[in-house]
């Protein structure tokens, strides 16, 4: 008996000896943490979506004071309110937000695309990816059962006949539908841009055309009329340079698919009703 008190006794003096130690290191080691963290944490969306590079929003707002280069510019879907707000905390000029909005590359709805199969599985694009790439001919298309709808925080996303469309004045640019995408058909591009490329098949032509009707088919035609040379054909696909892009909109209106749309700056790629909910 007198062994096992012994033993006892001995473990709880070494855990209070450590827990001594501990508290006194804790003390002496001890941070202080910035108070503007709290703040900056206050002014950001907190919808943690990771488009300013940093591991949510509660990385961003360490960054920001950690003392290095980080401009409180990049929160996307913040905009200019919350680029105030932080530049307020921070005690800096606020330059200008950069404004972006997401692109579905794709102008394959089901009265355009032919079908290749009947697929009856798992009704999201991830398990229809699965089985032979989806059931549309087009291996490059939209799949259709909206996983991007559920992955955009501001419902920015519907689904009309089988195809995902941003609606208009609702996308903050995050990029979480981005990344929920299989096909990678979703990017995320500067606001201020007036055509896109809505395609992203990179067969021939006449292989494109024929599973869908609205198709890159690599003609040539709009990099031949560009008055500012901004557009190549890069692997059957027309591509923008914007950089060199005067934004006149030529592209869209000579592309025979009509698969150059104008941006969400005017009439094209953006829905301007909600009627998905």
């Amino acid at each position: 008996m007198s062994m096992i008190l012994t033993a006892v006794a001995s473990v709880t003096a070494v855990g209070a000896i450590c827990a001594a130690m501990l508290s006194i290191a804790a003390k002496v080691m001890a941070v202080a943490a910035d108070e503007r963290i709290a703040l900056l944490e206050d002014c950001l969306p907190g919808s943690n979506c990771g488009a300013c590079g940093y591991p949510g929003c509660s990385g961003y707002a360490n960054a920001l004071v950690s003392g290095g280069d980080v401009t409180p510019n990049l929160c996307i879907p913040g905009g200019a309110s919350v680029l105030t707000r932080l530049s307020e905390v921070l005690g800096v000029e606020a330059g200008e937000a950069a404004q972006k909005v997401a692109v579905v590359h794709c102008r394959g709805d089901c009265n355009v695309l032919q079908r290749k199969m009947d697929y009856k599985g798992i009704q999201t694009c991830a398990a229809a990816k699965q089985v032979f790439g989806g059931e549309w001919a087009c291996a490059f298309s939209c799949l259709g059962f909206g996983d991007c709808q559920p992955a955009c925080p501001s419902g920015a996303i519907c689904v009309e006949d089988g195809l995902a469309h941003i609606i208009k004045g609702r996308c903050t640019g995050c990029g979480l539908c981005a990344k929920a995408c299989p096909n990678r058909l979703i990017s995320i591009e500067d606001a201020a841009e007036t055509s896109f490329i809505l395609c992203k098949n990179v067969e021939k032509g006449a292989v494109a055309r024929k599973k869908c009707a609205n198709a890159c088919i690599g003609c040539r035609k709009c990099a031949r009329e560009c008055p500012a040379g901004a557009i190549t054909i890069d692997n059957n696909l027309a591509k923008i340079d914007y950089e060199k892009c005067t934004h006149c909109e030529h592209c869209a209106e000579t592309c025979v698919t009509s698969c150059i749309q104008l941006g969400i700056s005017r009439a094209g790629i953006a829905r301007e009703t909600v009627n998905a909910g």
